[in-house]
Parts: C-alpha cells; structure tokens; sequence
C-alpha cells in the first residue's frame, strides 16, 4: 500500500479535520487487512442510514469499486482509483458531472472516501517500465478499508433493528386479530360485558399510531393490546366456567323429572296442544335468538342512521326504531318486508339491520331482497348481527367515524 504524508484538495477546495483523520486512519491499516469489495457495499447499503450516505453517492461508490481491478481490497496494493468524470458518470448510470460532483464530496465527508489530487488535479497514474502502477492520483478506497469493521458492525445493528421491528408488526398484528375475533364472539354469543368499550379501545390504540412506527411506539401499544386479550379471554373464560356450573343442576333436575317414565301430570294439554307447542319450541331450539346490541355500539358502526332519527340525532332504542320505519320508506323496503323481519329478529335488532343496510347502501342493489335474505336466514340461525356490526366498525375507527 502506498503509504505518505496528508495531502491536501486540488483548487478551492477546502480542507477539514475530519479529511485529515480521514487520511491517518487509512495510513494505520494492519498489512495484513483485506475484505471482499462486494460484501463490504453491501454492508455500506445496510447501514447508509447510520452512515448519513445516500442511494445516489452509493451508486456512486459502486462505479468507484468498479474500476478497482480485484476483488479483494487488501492493504498490499494500490487502493487509488482514478476514473475521468465522463467515465465514472457512464457506470453511474449516466449521472450528471454535477451532480457526481456532489455526491463525491458526500462520501468524501463521511469518511467513506479520500482524494489523492495530482498538481494540476487530474486523475492518472504513472507506471514504470514494466507497466505496474507506480504513483495514481484519484480517489482513494483505503478510508472503505481502514472502517471496514465499523461498517460491517453498523450494518448488524440495521438488520437486527428491521428483524425486531418485523417481528414487533407481527405479534401485533396477531394480537390485534386476536382481539377483534374474541369481541366478535362475545357479542355473538351475547357475553355480558363492556365489548364496545373495548373494542372501541383496541380500535383508538391502533389508529395512534404513526404510518411509520418505531419500535418503542409498536412494543407500547403492543402491550397495551396484550392486556385488552387477556381481559377480554379471561371474561370469556368466566363466561364457560359459569355455563359449566349452571349446567349441572339443570341437568340433575331433568333427570329426576324424566326418573318416572309413568307419573303424569293432574292437567295435561290436548295432544293437538301439545303437538303444536312441540313444533314451536323445535323451532325456537333450531333459531339461536338474536340479542340487542348497546346502542352506542349500534351508532359507532351505523353513524348515518343518527340523521333520521328525531331532530337529527339518535338519544334512544325508540328513536332508533323510528329513524329505521323512515330509512324503511327511502330505500323502498316493503312494510311487509319489515314486518316480517320484525317478528324474526324483534324490532331493536330489525332497526339495527336497517341502519347497517343504510351505512353499506352503495354496495346493497336490492335493500327489500337483501331483508327478506337475512331473515330467512336468521329464521334458519344462519345469521348474526354481530360479526356484521363488527366489520362496520372496522370500516369506521374512531378517528374516521362522522359526527352524529
């Protein structure tokens, strides 16, 4: 390696400490020091952000490694490449001198690169008899060298900080469906508990966060929802422990009263009664009933109901039901349509589907086919109205919902 004295920028460039440390650092290297040019830029790539370089000065240095004849940059050789602009600005693809000039200078200050200007500032090396480079002036590779380790280190820290912010997105992007999916069952399966509130939490959780979090903001709010799944599981699990204890008495009482197969009640309905008292209960043990939603819940999700409820706003299930009868009209629902609808799903839950049927108006042809459908399948228990209140809720998080 061609080892010498500080040399100062041709012209009116100026000359600082940090090009002067620059130059020392590269004088220090061990003879034994080599690193393959192509890892080393990609380590460079990694850790740009670190180093304060940019895409373009790294294409940059891609051209300048590319005229360096081998691959290995080693501490026994010429490290000075000497390119002319016009050269150096074809395996740039094509930059302009200017802007090559810039980005020069970019790596020159980050301590990336190094200048070895001849008198007259031309780039060119002399040779001696044989044709072996005995003296080049250009730009000097031995800084990339000399901060090999220091790159290659930075460049680790860059693709462990993006694995953790990966794995951060992940878990919550897990817990977050975790969350949803456990409210939506308990509303599904009319759980008592506060679901609005948290759901309406987890939903304000996710919309604080900025486009482009950091892994401080992700692992915050990520604890956050954490606590909100382990609350909402632990009620649901209360819920089935509840449902297990309840069941066993029930149980013991039917078998005690089915015990004596020949006692008879003293008064026991007609066998057309009881016939047609049977189909009704079978009916009603194939039809899961379909419970009222909170109504704060119902508005969060169908914000458009509110102006048709009673001087505009929504305050009660009763001005529910009216803002409903009159959507009814407007979206040429038939009464008997409603009606029917009514007598199946109960007149709080018939309004709740008219509001959902309104705030997905643009995507619904038929709003009076679509009524019948669903009746006829929550006559079948083929419907809920939870998951349906849930995925409007998706589509209108609290930042976005309009204002009642």
């Amino acid at each position: 390696m061609q080892v010498g004295s500080v040399t100062t920028p041709f012209g009116r460039r100026p000359m600082t400490l940090a090009m002067v440390a620059s130059q020392v650092s590269s004088q220090e290297i061990g003879p034994e020091k080599s690193v393959d040019k192509w890892k080393l830029y990609r380590a460079l790539c990694e850790a740009r952000s670190r180093l304060g370089v940019t895409d373009r000065a790294l294409a940059v240095m891609n051209a300048l490694l590319s005229f360096y004849p081998k691959n290995e940059l080693s501490a026994d050789s010429s490290l000075v490449v000497f390119p002319s602009n016009a050269q150096l600005s074809l395996r740039a693809h094509g930059m302009a001198e200017q802007t090559l000039r810039r980005h020069l200078a970019i790596l020159v200050e980050a301590g990336l690169l190094s200048r070895k200007d001849s008198a007259n500032g031309k780039r060119y090396a002399r040779r001696d008899r044989v044709g072996t480079i005995d003296e080049a002036f250009g730009f000097s590779l031995a800084p990339l060298l000399a901060r090999a380790e220091d790159i290659e280190r930075l460049a680790d820290e860059v693709v462990a900080e993006r694995l953790h912010l990966q794995r951060l997105r992940e878990r919550l992007t897990i817990c977050s469906r975790d969350v949803s999916k456990l409210v939506e069952t308990a509303l599904d399966e009319g759980v008592a508990g506060d679901w609005e509130t948290i759901h309406l939490h987890y939903s304000a959780l996710l919309a604080a966060l900025p486009r482009k979090p950091s892994a401080t903001q992700l692992a915050e709010a990520l604890e956050e929802i954490e606590m909100l799944r382990e609350e909402t599981a632990n009620q649901l699990e209360k819920q089935i422990n509840r449902q297990k204890t309840s069941g066993n008495p029930l149980q013991n009482e039917r078998h005690i009263q089915n015990s004596n197969p020949d006692s008879k009640p003293e008064s026991e309905p007609a066998p057309e009664r009881k016939q047609e008292e049977n189909s009704v209960i079978e009916r009603q043990d194939r039809r899961e009933p379909i419970k009222a939603f909170p109504l704060n819940m119902v508005l969060s999700a169908c914000p458009e109901i509110s102006m048709y409820g009673p001087g505009g706003s929504v305050s009660s299930w009763r001005d529910l039901m009216g803002a409903a009868v009159v959507v009814r009209s407007m979206l040429g629902v038939s009464p008997s349509a409603y009606q029917q609808a009514c007598e199946i799903l109960g007149p709080e839950n018939a309004a709740v589907v008219m509001a959902c049927i309104l705030e997905r108006g643009g995507q619904i042809n038929s709003a009076g086919g679509y009524l019948r459908d669903l009746t006829r399948r929550a006559e079948k228990g083929e419907f809920s109205l939870g998951p349906m209140l849930m995925a409007l809720l998706r589509g209108n998080p609290p930042g976005e919902r309009k204002a009642s």
